[in-house]
């Protein structure tokens, strides 16, 4: 048996030479064969093929296999597959090589003579046709990068992968010395390095150029019209007919039987040859609506001309005809305004009628009208006007609220521009431009007191403690703390004691305006203490507890509100930087926050923790008053451009609600302090009451009701109503105009 398998092996060794010396140009030399680690004697022995594995024998009966090209190679198999034993005949072992040979008379350990073996197998390949030694088929050979095989053969054996042992600086040397590296490429089917034909290169780098890979095809040459539109001797094609051609269709037998039907139920309409003259008519004059423009729903019929009446007559009655000064009156006007476009005129008869001068003129303007003036169809909506206005009450269900006016309070001689009530409602504070202040009884308006303090009072604000006595009075550029010993003289008596009870401190700390004792003099009028600030004063207003009294200054900065506190004699600026021109300042009723409105807007700063908490946008042109609701989630602003904004500062920093009530300027709001009502005073001399109800349910706004316009005031300089205030316990309010006096409406 291993004398035939020898001699199977000699026969295909003498053949495959033969081969590769008839085929050179198809396959490169093959590198020297390495030399063997192990040089052990070659055993020739019938037991040298034992030494060899059944995987190891795989590898190469699968290389073999795909490596025979000719049929001499196998019928050269065939003979030593006759001659060996029955274990190698099959696909592993009808041929042998020279490796099988060493592979079985070496002594060296196994992974050494694979490599060693597959190496010669792939250098003795000489096909022609694509490498098909590996027979792993469509599998992705990235499957096997982790592995030391490619894939199986046809037994299920292993085809193991071919040792490459450089490194990268091996590779790198390599690089350098091989002048063929940059043409040498790595076949993704068996791993061997190729080097490419010059051919080959020249046909990557046309591929690469967008160029033909074939250089004998001219894309360029002239087309070859094969179908034209002449008529040839010849058919293109002489296939007989189809037997279907001569047996009618069925699918066409019912589409004809339905065209039939159609043209007998009146469907399908005969082709009837078109008139070629063009068709007119009358576009606005079909209002029948069996025509064509009648059967269109949004059809609009343009309106018909008015019927000639008696002045169009040519003998009109007498009365129709004009007379010189009408006609010279109808001349005058201008033509929109004529109540006739012509002149009536008086023929004897019909024949003595001339040609119509504007005929061309009107008609062509009847067209023009017809022509642009757009018609349409509009669906009318009964919708009855009272159920667009909003549902509100009744003006006499929401009493009580000032009706009428009740006093007049004369003694000013000029306008008079602040009013302030005591907080009892007994006493009234006024103060005008010719330089005093006056203290009225509300109930007889009686002017009580009179205090001269040489300039124009700007603001007057009675202080909200009842168990103080004090008005602060806005003077040119200083606050003048007056006691009027009015009422109950304990109170009296108590408030200079409290304020003499004052001790300076041994160094006192820099503010920005000075305290000032009043002299004796100064003391019989009634004044205490006078408050210095080198700018003019323009607003003045009390805490609710009132100790602490802001100001505003008219100047520019930081330093247009101060704050004063009455019990130590400190002032304050409680701002860093200036927002804007300041109009006015409002302490909160119940929680430490401050509200200074400027000519946009209107900050709430919290005094406790000196931050801004809100600012409310009133989309007004200039804000000129401000008042805060005795609860305190609801502010009223007003407006030099007429109008009066409702906030609502749980809900958002946009206004709730605005009213345009007044025609002319706003300048002053005020709130009631126990009733639902809030009122505003304008340049147009009238004071409008609301009904302004606040729920205690959150998630019911407030109800904002016009109730009365009150008129009284005098304009004046073109101004109107000044000041407004409510009586604290009564629904009663003042209002003090530029007439000079100081109306009281209950």
């Amino acid at each position: 048996m291993a004398g035939s398998r020898s001699a199977g092996r000699a026969a295909v060794l003498s053949v495959r030479p033969w081969k590769r010396r008839s085929e050179p140009e198809l396959e490169p030399e093959p590198e020297p064969e390495p030399p063997l680690l192990c040089t052990s004697p070659l055993s020739h022995g019938a037991g040298s093929d034992s030494g060899v594995s059944d995987s190891e024998e795989s590898i190469f009966s699968g290389l073999e296999d795909s490596g025979s090209d000719s049929s001499e190679g196998d019928d050269e198999g065939d003979e030593k597959g006759k001659d060996g034993a029955g274990s190698d005949e099959g696909p592993g072992g009808t041929e042998k090589t020279t490796e099988e040979q060493a592979q079985a008379d070496t002594a060296c350990p196994r992974t050494e003579m694979a490599s060693v073996l597959t190496a010669d197998e792939y250098a003795e390949d000489s096909s022609d046709e694509e490498d098909i030694r590996n027979t792993v088929g469509n599998v992705p050979l990235e499957w096997y990068e982790d592995f030391p095989h490619v894939g199986y053969d046809l037994d299920g054996r292993c085809i193991y992968k071919p040792l490459r042992t450089q490194d990268e600086l091996d590779q790198f040397l390599d690089k350098m010395d091989n002048p063929d590296y940059w043409r040498t490429v790595q076949d993704p089917m068996t791993g061997r390095d190729l080097r490419l034909t010059d051919e080959q290169v020249a046909l990557v780098r046309r591929l690469q150029s967008g160029q033909f890979g074939d250089t004998g095809f001219d894309p360029y040459e002239p087309a070859v019209d094969f179908f034209s539109g002449d008529v040839m001797i010849h058919p293109v094609t002489n296939r007989p007919a189809d037997k279907r051609s001569f047996i009618p269709s069925l699918v066409e037998k019912e589409k004809v039987s339905r065209m039939v039907h159609a043209i007998k139920m009146g469907w399908i309409q005969p082709r009837r040859p078109q008139d070629p003259t063009p068709s007119f008519y009358d576009l606005w004059a079909q209002e029948d609506p069996n025509a064509v423009l009648g059967r269109h729903k949004m059809h609009v019929p343009a309106p018909k001309l008015a019927l000639p009446g008696h002045a169009e007559s040519y003998n009109p009655p007498p009365e129709y005809l004009l007379g010189e000064e009408e006609r010279a009156a109808w001349e005058q006007q201008e033509p929109s305004e004529r109540r006739l476009s012509f002149l009536p005129r008086k023929f004897p008869s019909l024949r003595a009628v001339p040609a119509y001068g504007r005929f061309i003129q009107e008609r062509f303007e009847r067209c023009l009208d017809l022509y642009l003036c757009p018609r349409q169809r509009k669906m009318r909506v009964n919708v009855d006007p009272e159920d667009l206005i909003p549902k509100l009450p009744r003006p006499r269900d929401l009493q009580p609220f000032p009706t009428c006016q009740a006093l007049v309070y004369r003694g000013h001689s000029d306008l008079v521009r602040c009013l302030s009530v005591s907080p009892g409602g007994q006493w009234l504070a006024s103060g005008s431009d010719d330089g005093s202040l006056r203290l009225w009884e509300v109930a007889t308006a009686r002017c009580v007191r009179t205090v001269s303090v040489g300039g124009v009072v700007r603001s007057v604000a009675w202080n909200p403690n009842p168990t103080v006595c004090l008005v602060a009075v806005a003077v040119e550029d200083s606050v003048l703390l007056l006691n009027p010993a009015l009422g109950d003289r304990l109170v009296a008596g108590g408030t200079d004691q409290l304020l003499s009870a004052f001790v300076p401190p041994e160094e006192p700390a820099l503010q920005p305006a000075r305290w000032l004792e009043a002299s004796e003099e100064e003391r019989q009028v009634g004044l205490r203490l006078r408050v210095c600030h080198g700018k003019p004063v323009t607003q003045v207003t009390w805490h609710g507890r009132g100790d602490y009294l802001a100001v505003v200054l008219a100047t520019q900065g930081h330093t247009q509100v101060l704050i004063h506190q009455l019990s130590r004699r400190r002032s304050q600026s409680p701002f860093r930087r200036s927002h804007g021109q300041v109009q006015r300042v409002a302490f909160h009723p119940s929680r430490p926050f401050l509200l200074v409105a400027s000519q946009r807007s209107i900050r709430l700063y919290h005094l406790l923790r000196q931050e801004l908490t809100k600012k409310l946008m009133p989309n007004c042109k200039w804000v000129s008053s401000l008042a805060v609701h005795p609860a305190g989630d609801n502010v009223i602003c007003g407006s030099y451009d007429s109008k009066l904004v409702w906030f609502d500062l749980d809900l958002s920093t946009k206004p709730y609600r605005v009213l345009r009530h007044h025609k002319k300027a706003l300048r002053a709001v005020a709130f009631h302090p126990r009733y639902p009502l809030f009122a505003s005073g304008s340049d147009d001399g009238s004071v409008i009451v609301c009904h302004g109800m606040v729920y205690n349910d959150l998630l019911q706004n407030p109800l904002l009701v016009p109730v009365k316009v009150l008129k009284g005031h005098t304009l004046t300089r073109d101004l109107g109503v000044l000041d407004i205030t409510f009586h604290p316990t009564q629904p009663w309010v003042f209002s003090s105009g530029a007439d000079g006096t100081v109306r009281l409406f209950s």
